[in-house]
């Protein structure tokens, strides 16, 4: 028998190595510092930060860096910011409207200022969406400082005139032709579905142009924002096409297209290289573009050589040169997810992926599930961070939709390629995509309704690094743990109880909601929100809140299929901006709103979004009274009518709130009274002489200090809520308020600390917190 010795060689110290590592260290730290000295240096460069500070009118030659995109209304208050055409821009010569600082009166200077410009609603949205990167345009605008600190630009441009812009130089060659290939796209898909065709040009070329609020909140609460956004899963399926899996890059039966037309090794990489290129040019050269080819590029190397032991260092030099190339990447939250998540496929899933094949699970299911684990894994605290939440279904949806991204990408492209040439072809090619792309949208759509598809979590870094921790307890827990398959099979089916959570067990768990409620004060933040049961899946619903996300929460958690009426009380953003939420998925039989509709934006959004609903608007009269089941209610007040001014005391859309007094089936009596102002609640007083106690009263106006003490006395409530939203500017709820209404006998309550507020017969109080 023939012996073989091995000899144990031990590993000895590289000489230098230490001092090499040490210099290379030294010299990425001198060129990020350097870097960003450089891009701070653009912000303080020139005339534009003085007159920023100024809030001084100027007029701007300003070539722009990115596609103009729409923001959403901000609810700021009472009053919804309208929305708004923003673009990133390069001020490249500016002339200032009066002295400013270093600038005399019309004198124009050149510059190198990174700005944004923001252009007001207006007819002209269209051409302003139009505008190319590279694109040089004129305008005259009123500078501001950013709104944070730390932004990537030295002011803010908001645009005087709602115009068209006035273009003075045209967009360059390559700007050109993505910006046909991106159109031709549009083009391709507008006969499909609303969901496959807002969302196909996003999941190919990042174009979000189309897709609505709705399904945006839906990816959010799936964690599925990741496919609105150019990544380098889009680049890796189309390199995956030309060389197969990275795997097999170097055996002779590698896969894809390149053998298969007789490329070598080094060409296939130059032909990836190609793709990357043009994947950029089409894509656009934004910092989120050049994150997912960076990402791509470190998946080029795996299929170019097959060494997994590269790609990590590859991902570092990657990261390395985007951080030094942009500095602001280092800020961004997005950024640091992209590297985590690639990060995390690249270390952590495979190891999980064979885990789970030892435990049974298919070869590929087990690959696909430890990929999406490991990368929920390491980006779920980051996204508790800013965001204060957990999504329960993220995993599942992931991996639900994973196997119709590939389809929806490869089909998309060729629609895209198509387009210019054959339109009519790309449109069958578009179509064919459109149904992995409806799933994605589907699956989206169907997990963030879930009950359980969000739990709040802490924010902050505190929050994320709570989490972290946790996670990584039971990552240990299921390392060490003997494997037990009843045991998994628990854990399972524990999380899908979670997720889903049927009313009864979600009751027997919690105590919320209550089977017997009555009255509910929704948790929606600086805003009004209220519900009164009108039996069985039925509810009046009173405001709807300043955000459709928490008023269709909270209405999915009470089981409210049936809204025989919702009550607008005044047309204030934080009482009719959640508007779309109450009418998500459910029957709503009328609208009633105030005869004085101000401020006139927000009543248009109003009939606008009933209109499109199919809902109709009426008008609440002083006196009527109406009758649901064993719920019945009287408007007691509307700011006009009989009974209603009270001679001239309206002061605004406050003092022209809907006031009710309701009597609920368990026979409770309720006083809800919008945002009235003292005036007002003077006029309802005279009008109402025997307006007496009442069990519960929604305290008008967030609880403000402007008060009536003569209305507090008159309706001694035993009960008072208060609809607050947490850290508000406004110091609501007063103190004196909240005094007065405790120095009267009643028990006061405010859903900034208390959440949502629940009332039943006999004043049974739960609270969701």
């Amino acid at each position: 028998m023939a012996v073989v010795r091995v000899r144990a060689s031990r590993c000895r110290p590289v000489p230098g190595l230490r001092a090499t590592a040490c210099a290379a260290v030294l010299l990425c730290a001198a060129a990020g510092a350097a870097s960003a000295g450089l891009h701070a240096a653009d912000l303080r460069r020139g005339p534009l930060p003085g007159l920023a500070g100024e809030h001084g009118r100027l007029t701007a030659e300003v070539t722009v860096t990115s596609d103009p995109r729409r923001t959403r209304p901000v609810v700021r208050g009472d009053r919804a910011a309208p929305a708004a055409v923003v673009l990133d821009g390069e001020a490249i010569e500016v002339t200032a409207h009066g002295r400013g600082e270093g600038l005399g009166s019309g004198s124009a200077v050149r510059t190198r200022t990174p700005v944004l410009v923001v252009v007001r609603a207006g007819a002209a949205d269209r051409e302003w969406l139009r505008l190319l990167p590279s694109t040089r345009v004129r305008m005259t605008a009123r500078a501001a400082p950013p709104m944070r600190q730390g932004d990537p630009y030295a002011a803010m441009l908001r645009v005087d005139d709602s115009g068209p812009p006035r273009v003075t130089g045209p967009p360059g060659a390559a700007q050109r032709l993505a910006g046909e290939l991106r159109a031709g796209l549009r083009r391709a898909t507008d006969g499909l579905d609303a969901d496959a065709r807002a969302l196909l040009p996003g999941l190919v070329v990042g174009d979000t142009s189309r897709v609505p609020p709705d399904l945006r909140d839906a990816f959010e609460a799936t964690d599925l924002t990741h496919l609105l956004a150019v990544s380098g899963s889009n680049l890796t399926i189309i390199l995956l096409l030309l060389i197969g899996q990275p795997g097999r890059a170097l055996r002779a039966e590698r896969g894809g297209l390149a053998p298969r037309i007789g490329l070598s090794l080094r060409a296939t990489a130059a032909a990836g290289g190609a793709l990357t290129l043009a994947f950029v040019v089409v894509c656009r050269p934004d910092p989120s573009v050049l994150r997912a080819a960076a990402c791509g590029l470190v998946t080029l190397l795996a299929i170019g050589t097959g060494r997994r032991r590269t790609l990590i260092p590859a991902l570092a030099a990657a990261v390395l040169a985007l951080v030094l190339y942009d500095p602001w990447l280092a800020r961004s939250y997005g950024f640091l997810l992209s590297v985590l998540a690639t990060g995390a496929l690249l270390t952590v899933a495979p190891g999980w992926g064979a885990a789970l094949r030892r435990r049974g699970v298919p070869g590929r299911i087990a690959e696909a599930l430890g990929a999406a684990l490991a990368a929920q894994a390491v980006c779920a605290p980051v996204v508790a961070v800013f965001a204060a939440r957990v999504s329960l279904v993220a995993v599942p949806c992931n991996l639900l939709a994973e196997a119709a991204v590939a389809p929806a990408t490869v089909l998309g492209f060729a629609a895209l390629g198509l387009a210019p040439v054959a339109l009519p072809v790309a449109e069958v090619v578009a179509r064919v995509a459109g149904w992995p792309a409806g799933w994605i949208a589907g699956v989206a759509r169907t997990g963030a309704e879930l009950p359980g598809a969000e739990t709040g979590w802490p924010g902050g870094w505190t929050g994320g690094l709570v989490l972290a921790v946790a996670s990584g307890f039971v990552v240990a827990a299921v390392r060490w743990v003997p494997y037990r398959r009843w045991w998994a099979t628990g854990c399972v089916l524990l999380l899908a109880l979670a997720v889903v959570r049927p009313p009864p067990l979600a009751r027997l768990v919690s105590g919320w909601p209550p089977p017997d409620w009555e009255f509910v004060m929704c948790q929606v933040g600086q805003g009004d929100a209220t519900v009164l049961a009108a039996g069985g899946d039925a509810a009046v619903v009173v405001d709807a809140g300043p955000d459709p996300v928490p008023v269709d929460r909270c209405l999915r958690e009470l089981g409210v299929r049936r809204v025989a009426l919702l009550v607008l009380t005044h047309f204030h953003a934080d009482h009719v901006a959640g508007l779309p939420g109450v009418l998500r998925g459910r029957s709503v039989g009328a609208i009633q709103v105030t005869g004085l509709e101000e401020p006139p934006g927000q009543a248009a959004f109003v009939r606008r979004t009933a209109l499109a609903a199919g809902v109709p608007v009426v008008r609440a009269m002083p006196g009527e009274r109406r009758r649901v089941g064993r719920l019945e209610w009287e408007v007691l007040w509307t700011g006009a009518g009989p009974g209603g001014s009270g001679g001239g005391v309206m002061d605004g859309p406050n003092d022209a709130s809907v006031t009710l007094r309701a009597r609920t089936a368990g026979g409770l009596t309720l006083l809800l009274l919008g945002d009235l102002e003292p005036p007002a609640q003077r006029g309802l007083l005279r009008a109402h002489p025997e307006l007496g106690p009442v069990d519960v009263l929604k305290v008008a106006h967030h609880g403000s200090a402007h008060q009536d003490p003569e209305l507090i006395r008159a309706v001694r409530p035993r009960l008072a809520l208060v609809s607050v939203g947490a850290d508000n500017t406004y110091g609501h709820p007063s103190p004196r308020t909240v005094g007065a209404l405790r120095d009267g006998g009643a028990h006061v309550l405010r859903t900034d600390r208390d959440g949502a507020i629940a009332v039943a017969g006999g004043i049974r109080v739960w609270r969701s917190l």
